[in-house]
Parts: structure tokens; C-alpha cells; sequence
């Protein structure tokens, strides 16, 4: 086709192929990308109209993953693709967050982006692809776009740093962050780390900006051969606002009072009197047009954001007092559930998470089905709520793309420091529900869903703790900033950057940045970098204070999880034909039980007296039987002379009847009946494998006796002994051995002649 339009960068050494004309045309913009064998279909449309001015941009990203880009067909009942998925979701998000700033109020018109991938070869990413495609889609449509925006993948693997990693190569990784940014910087940062240091971050940043510069330049080249022209923004007629200087001049010196009252909601009632006064005293005034009420009420709130900045940036002094590095009052407690497995309640200033965790088997592990390879499983989650009561207010309780994404940032923040399942076989669940809400509650939930980790046993390698850092500048150049440690909502809302970093005392585990300006400085990011870690030892302290490490012990109210290896050649003994044994095991104890192919056999167990009794059980499966040990056995059957006794699961012995009592035993049914259970000695093993048992050597006192009647037999052997050696000294014609030996033979002679002559 005469009219498609292609354009390629090379970016970590593959190609990144965007094309345009030939599918997808009714769109407003639609961007067919390509790396290797991953390709996303992006598109871009908006409103037919505009509606009336808004003060937010009303853009919604639709990420989604087909299961036959990967040649799979959906699991469940309907096999279509469903609602989204959490990955889609937090993909949603990445491509969201860069772009949304970046586009005007001023358009006034919905915005709907969805990138979708088609082909997936498992091997390269497509969640970069889908970044990249959407902000090409946007680009080059007639939908008002201050960009491009663009973004890789960066990991650190041994001392490299790696430009878009393969599926393959992310686990090997000690860094994997995903950066976005324009021509003019980086806007975006998202990731995690196996605590790495605050400089292998900056190199990380550092080494995927030319990268995003090429990107962005392929983009916009895009733009110039093909790119649509733009759609024209809202028309905003400049008003003659003289009328609201009395009212500004008025409500000034209140607003700025009342923008310092301690406490959030103190503040917010504070706030509102001021507006409500202000608007009562000027009510002729404001009543004049129907429009100027919205207009003092915007007033305020470039009031409120003018006097915030101006007070941090001369002043150094926050809207709660703090000064800019200091980290708002911590309380932490542990322990204040009393029938959870781990629960702790941390609170910082005015945002509190209670966190619970709870301990599983594999039963509980989540399932993963996605376009990125086999279904996997996960045991550890971690889950954030956040109720409408936390801020005050009334609403709908419900998981949204806020509370997916601040739980999946908390999770990366701890995954790094949680056991491998090889060591901790159970599965982990995090819940953090927050409690109040004024600033950070994704960083509080680190906080305390780490204590509630510890308390609950698990053991963890390290404790984690997590800060929000904000930014405020002034000036085109930015060249006077301010970092602000543990920022409030209203720092987030009036900042220039929401910084958010976790980690141990080591290194950083997770990493979070949304840049509402152009860019920032390597300067700015190094010093906000440093401050977090001053603020991160500081909450690590006071965590460390109220519980110092992980519990010796796993909950009392946990399962109970114990594991042994058993011979291969013996798995289909504790299997059974048909899961048969194993499934009595599992009733008779009333634990869980797992066996691998090589023979690893996992219990789990409601309590320690399940899984000890679970174990007892398939040891006795693969134990072979050994002479002399006391075993308790089930008597199988009953014969004339003995009774068969089950001492091992599938192995019988015989009692024969003169080992049921040291007595005359006239029948074997006086002393044992069927199913009786009873302990037996194994005192023999035969030339033909058969078990010979004693029931009267198991019996208590049976070894005192046993070795009194052997005394009593020394005895009798020993006065044997003395009294042939008596009548051999007495004898006349003993001459030693010999002669001894002819004595004798001479008196065999003399019987066998006298029985001859008879």
C-alpha cells in the first residue's frame, strides 16, 4: 500500500518497527509496533466534541493481552478473554502515567488509548512495546499531544546494564525498572531491586535516557511523514477578573492561616470555613454570574498551591510545621490480632496501615495464566485496601487500578527479602487495609506489612521500610528545589514529583517516580535519592525498636508444614493404587499431603499433631523392618498357632503361640482378638524374608525378665561345668586330656562286650 508509512530504531540491539496505513484507519491514530516476534496494535480516539472545561484530563489506557498472540486458548468456562487482568492493569498504568501530563485540559474531549498485543514470542516484553506504540498512536493522530514520550526496560545483570531484557534474562537480574521520559528528560521510574545501591539506580536512569531519546526521535519523524493536524483546543475567553481583587485581598491573609492549622481535617474545616465565610460576605458580588462561583473556588485553590510552594521554598517550612527533611511521628505495634498469624499496625502521622499475614499451603498458591510462558504459580502476594472510611468519607467498596498498583509496588518491596519456597514451603498473604490516609499509605503498607511478616515467623532476610520523597521548584531551569521527605497528600497534590523508595539498610528493593515537570536533574535525583535513605534508616530504627527480626518460631495458629524424602522406588507405595494410601494417610490424620516426582514429600497440617502424625504414617510406609525393635501393630488374622500382626503398612509377622505368654497358651484367641492393636517385638527375619514376632518381649519388664531367665540358664551351664570337672580330677586313671579321651573309649569297649555276650 502506497500510503503505509514505516519507521525502525535499533534500541538494545534489536529493532523497534512502527508502522502506520494499514489497519486500524477509522481510528484517530492507530500504530501497528514491532520487536522481533512481540507486536502490539495501539490506538487512539477521542470525543466527537468537546464537553465543558474540566481540570483533569479525561484519558483512559486499555492495555490487554490476546491469548492466541501466544498461541493459547483462555482456561474457564467461556475461553475468551475477561476482565483485566492485573498485569494488564498495571501496564495500563505504566503507559498512563508518562502520558497523561503531557496532553491539554484545554481539549476537553475523552481520550481512549488501547494497546493491544497480538503476537507474543515469549521472549522480548511486549509491556514496553505497548508504551512505546501508545505514545507513537497519540503522536502521530490529530489529538492535541505534548510529547513523545518513550521507555525501556533496564536491568542490572552482574555489572551490565541491559537495555530491554529478555523474559529469560529478567530473573537473573539484581535491578529491573522500567524508565519513561520526553526529548527533555525522565518523567517515569518504576521497578524493583535485590538492594541495590542508590548509584546503580542513578546508572540505571542514566543509561536508558539516549535510548528514550532515539525512541522519541523515531517518533517524532513518524510524526512529519504521516502525523495528522491536530484538533483545535477548547477557545477560553480571557475574562475580566478585576471584580475578584477585593476578594483576593480579603481572603489572602485567612487563607494562609488557615492553610497552617495542624491536623488534616482540622485543616481541611479550617479551609472550608475560610471559603465559606469568603463567600457569604461576598455573596452580592459573586452572585452577579452564575460562572464566578467556580472561579473563586479555583482561587482558592491557586491560594492555597502559591502559598504551600512560596512557605517550603523561603521558608523551609510545611504545611504541618515539619521542616523538609523531617519524617512525621512513627508508632509501630505487632501482635494486635490475636487470632491472625502475623498483624501489626503502623502508623506515620496521619496514614496508618493495619497489615495481616496469613500462612498457607500450596493449595494456596496464586496461579498465573498469561501470554509470557507456562502457567506459573506464586506464593507470595501482598493485597492493599483502601476504604473510602480511611479518608472520611462515604463510597463504594471496591478494588481498583489505585489499589492494584499500590499493592504491587509494596509487593516488589518485599519479595526481595522473602524466603524461597524451597526453604519456607508455605504461601504468603499480605493483606494491608488502610486505616487514615494523609500521604503515602503504599509506603506505609512496606512498613507494616514487614512487621507483620516478622511477627508471624516468617523469615525474611532483612527488614524493609519505605518513603515517600516529594519535590518543589521554581524557575524555567529549576534551579531553585527543594526535596521534601515523607510528603502529606497535599505535597503530592501541589508537588512537582511523588518519589517513592523501599528498601533495607543495605540497598533499594523497590522504586517509584512520577516527574510532573519536564525533567529533573541529575543533581536533584541524587540528592532526593540520599534523603530517602536518611529518612529509610530512621523508620528502619524505629521498626527494629518494637521488633528487631522474624519470630524464632512460625505462629502457633499456622499450618504446620514438614517435609522428608522418600526412595523413588518407593513413591507408588505412598501413593497407593489409585491415591489410594495416600488419601487414607490425608483422613486418617486429617493433613494435606503432596509428594513429587523425586520423592519430595510435603505435609501440611492444620497443627503440629496433623503433620507429626501424617509423618509417622508415610515414614512407616518406607521403613524396612529391623530386628529387635518394638513396633505397635494390628492383629490381621488368627490362626491355631499364632496370629498374624501388621507391623508396618503392607508387612505382617507371625506370633507364633508360645510368644503370647511364658505360660501354656491353650488358645491364641485368649490372648488376642482381630483388629486389636498391641506392641510386638521383631525378633527374626528369615532365610525367606518372614517376620517372626514376640508379643511377650514387647511387653514392659520383658527385658528384666528376659535377662534374669538368661542368668538363671549361665548358672545352671556353669554348675554343669564344675561337676565334670569334679569327677575328672577324681578319677585315678586320668592322665590329661588324652588318657582322658582313652578312659572313656575303653568304657564304650567294655558296655559294647557286655552287650555282646548277652
Amino acid at each position: 500500500m502506497s500510503n503505509v508509512t514505516t519507521v525502525s530504531v535499533n534500541v538494545g540491539g534489536i529493532d523497534l518497527t512502527f508502522e502506520t496505513g494499514k489497519i486500524g484507519k477509522q481510528a484517530n491514530g492507530c500504530v501497528f509496533a514491532r520487536s522481533e516476534g512481540s507486536v502490539v496494535i495501539a490506538t487512539v480516539c477521542c470525543g466527537e466534541a468537546p464537553s465543558e472545561p474540566l481540570d483533569y484530563v479525561p484519558v483512559s489506557v486499555e492495555y490487554n493481552e490476546k491469548y492466541y498472540a501466544a498461541g493459547k486458548i483462555p482456561g474457564g468456562f467461556l475461553k475468551r478473554e475477561s476482565k483485566p487482568k492485573d498485569k494488564e492493569i498495571l501496564v495500563s498504568r505504566l503507559i498512563d502515567r508518562p502520558m497523561r501530563p503531557l496532553f491539554d485540559k484545554a481539549f476537553g474531549r475523552e481520550i481512549q488509548i488501547v494497546p493491544t498485543v497480538v503476537s507474543s514470542d515469549m521472549v522480548h516484553t511486549p509491556d514496553i512495546v505497548a508504551i512505546n506504540a501508545a505514545s507513537c498512536a497519540v503522536t502521530i493522530s490529530d489529538i492535541p499531544f505534548y510529547g513523545p514520550i518513550a521507555a525501556v526496560r533496564v536491568a542490572k545483570i552482574g555489572n551490565e546494564f541491559v537495555i530491554n531484557p529478555t523474559f529469560q534474562q529478567i530473573p537473573q537480574a539484581d535491578l529491573d525498572i522500567v524508565v519513561a521520559g520526553t526529548h527533555d528528560g525522565i518523567t517515569m521510574v518504576e521497578g524493583g531491586a535485590h538492594e541495590v545501591s542508590e548509584d546503580d539506580m542513578l546508572g540505571a536512569i542514566a543509561a536508558a535516557q539516549p535510548e528514550i531519546t532515539k525512541i522519541c526521535e523515531a517518533q517524532t519523524k513518524m510524526r512529519e511523514l504521516c502525523g495528522k493536524e491536530k484538533l483545535p483546543l477548547m477557545e477560553i475567553k480571557e475574562e475580566d477578573l478585576s471584580w475578584m481583587e477585593p476578594i483576593k485581598e480579603y481572603a489572602y491573609p485567612l487563607e494562609k492561616e488557615a492553610s497552617f492549622v495542624k491536623g488534616k481535617m482540622n485543616r481541611g474545616n479550617a479551609l472550608s470555613k475560610v471559603h465559606s465565610d469568603v463567600i457569604e460576605k461576598f455573596s452580592a458580588l459573586i452572585d452577579e454570574d452564575p460562572k464566578r462561583y467556580d472561579l473563586v473556588m479555583k482561587m482558592f485553590d491557586d491560594m492555597e498551591y502559591n502559598i504551600l510552594r512560596a512557605s517550603i521554598l523561603n521558608d523551609g517550612v510545611r504545611t504541618d510545621g515539619r521542616k523538609v527533611t523531617e519524617i512525621r511521628p512513627i508508632t509501630c505495634e505487632v501482635g494486635v490480632l490475636p487470632c491472625t498469624h502475623g498483624s501489626a499496625l503502623f502508623t506515620r502521622g496521619e496514614t496508618q496501615s493495619l497489615a495481616v499475614t496469613t500462612l498457607g499451603t500450596v493449595n494456596d498458591e496464586q496461579l498465573f495464566d498469561n501470554i509470557d510462558g507456562e502457567k506459573t504459580y506464586s506464593n507470595f502476594m501482598l493485597h492493599y485496601n483502601f476504604p473510602p472510611y480511611s479518608v472520611g468519607e462515604c463510597g463504594r467498596l471496591t478494588t481498583g487500578r489505585r489499589e492494584i498498583g499500590h499493592g504491587h509496588l509494596a509487593q516488589r518491596a518485599l519479595e526481595a527479602v522473602v524466603p524461597k519456597k524451597d526453604s519456607f514451603p508455605y504461601t504468603i498473604r499480605v493483606v494491608s487495609e488502610i486505616m487514615e490516609s494523609n500521604g503515602s499509605s503504599s509506603m506505609a503498607s512496606v512498613c507494616g506489612g514487614c512487621l507483620s511478616l516478622m511477627d508471624a515467623g516468617v523469615p525474611i532476610s532483612k527488614p524493609v521500610a519505605g518513603i515517600a520523597m516529594g519535590l518543589i521548584t521554581e524557575g524555567a531551569d529549576y534551579s531553585r528545589y527543594v526535596v521534601l521527605s515523607d510528603i502529606l497528600g497535599e505535597e503530592d497534590h501541589l508537588g512537582d514529583m511523588d518519589f517513592k523508595v523501599a528498601g533495607t539498610k543495605d540497598g533499594i528493593t523497590a522504586f517509584q517516580m512520577d516527574i510532573k515537570i519536564a525533567g529533573v536533574t541529575p543533581e536533584i535525583m541524587r540528592k532526593a535519592l540520599n534523603q530517602a535513605k536518611e529518612g529509610r534508616m530512621h523508620i528502619l530504627g524505629i521498626m527494629t525498636s518494637v521488633l528487631p527480626g522474624p519470630r524464632e518460631e512460625v505462629s502457633p495458629l499456622a499450618p504446620k508444614i514438614l517435609s522428608l524424602k522418600v526412595p523413588e522406588d518407593k513413591i507408588g507405595a505412598v501413593i497407593g493404587t489409585g491415591g489410594k494410601t495416600i488419601r487414607a494417610i490425608a483422613e486418617q490424620s486429617g493433613a494435606e499431603i503432596n509428594i513429587d516426582d523425586d520423592g519430595t514429600v510435603m505435609i501440611y497440617g492444620k497443627n503440629n499433631a496433623a503433620a507429626q502424625e501424617a509423618k509417622k504414617l508415610v515414614q512407616a510406609i518406607i521403613e524396612e523392618p529391623e530386628c529387635g525393635k518394638i513396633y505397635h501393630g494390628t492383629v490381621k488374622r488368627i490362626v491355631d498357632f499364632g496370629a498374624f500382626i501388621e507391623i508396618l503398612p503392607g508387612k505382617e509377622g507371625l506370633c507364633h503361640i508360645s510368644k503370647l505368654s511364658h505360660d501354656r497358651v491353650k488358645n491364641v484367641s485368649d490372648v488376642l482378638e482381630v483388629g486389636q492393636e498391641v506392641d510386638v517385638k521383631l525378633i527374626e527375619i528369615d532365610r525367606m524374608g518372614r517376620l517372626n514376632l514376640s508379643y511377650i518381649d514387647a511387653q514392659p519388664g520383658a527385658e528384666t525378665e528376659e535377662g534374669a531367665a538368661e542368668d538363671k540358664k549361665e548358672e545352671k551351664r556353669e554348675e554343669r561345668r564344675r561337676d565334670y570337672n569334679r569327677d575328672r580330677r577324681d578319677n585315678r586313671d586320668y592322665r590329661g586330656p588324652r588318657r582322658d579321651r582313652d578312659f572313656h573309649k575303653e568304657g564304650r569297649n567294655e558296655k559294647k562286650e557286655n552287650k555282646d555276650a548277652e
